[in-house]
């Protein structure tokens, strides 16, 4: 469904500081580094799916109220590895991992990467 998602930044260099160990818990790598972006993706795949960038339109990035990608997570330990990585890198809180009412597989978390954009992680598979 989806070519791509962006998330803004106003300090590349720390968001991939952020990003690498994080995305790095789901199995994702950097696959490209720019002065103004980083993309990361599947290995093997010289496609890059998630950019962390600055705005094009020289203005600092702004949290979007009520956006947040969601990346799968093939484990639950994975999610855990998630918000543990988020958490170790400078990111924030936004919800534990854990199941949550949407149906009984969803095992979840959230958080913040410095920029204030929000992340999810989940695993939708049974333990």
């Amino acid at each position: 469904m989806f070519s791509y998602i962006t998330l803004g930044t106003d300090d590349v260099e720390r968001a991939a500081r952020f990003y690498d160990p994080v995305m790095a818990t789901l199995g994702l790598i950097r696959g490209a580094t720019e002065s103004d972006e980083v993309g990361y993706g599947v290995p093997g795949d010289s496609r890059c799916r998630f950019w962390v960038t600055r705005p094009y339109d020289g203005k600092p990035s702004t949290v979007g109220n009520g956006s947040m990608p969601c990346f799968e997570a093939t484990t639950r330990a994975a999610v855990d590895a998630f918000h543990a990585a988020a958490l170790a890198h400078g990111g924030s809180d936004e919800g534990a991992p854990g199941i949550r009412s949407h149906h009984p597989n969803f095992y979840a978390c959230y958080v913040r990467d410095p920029d204030g954009n929000k992340l999810s992680a989940l695993c939708e598979r049974p333990e």
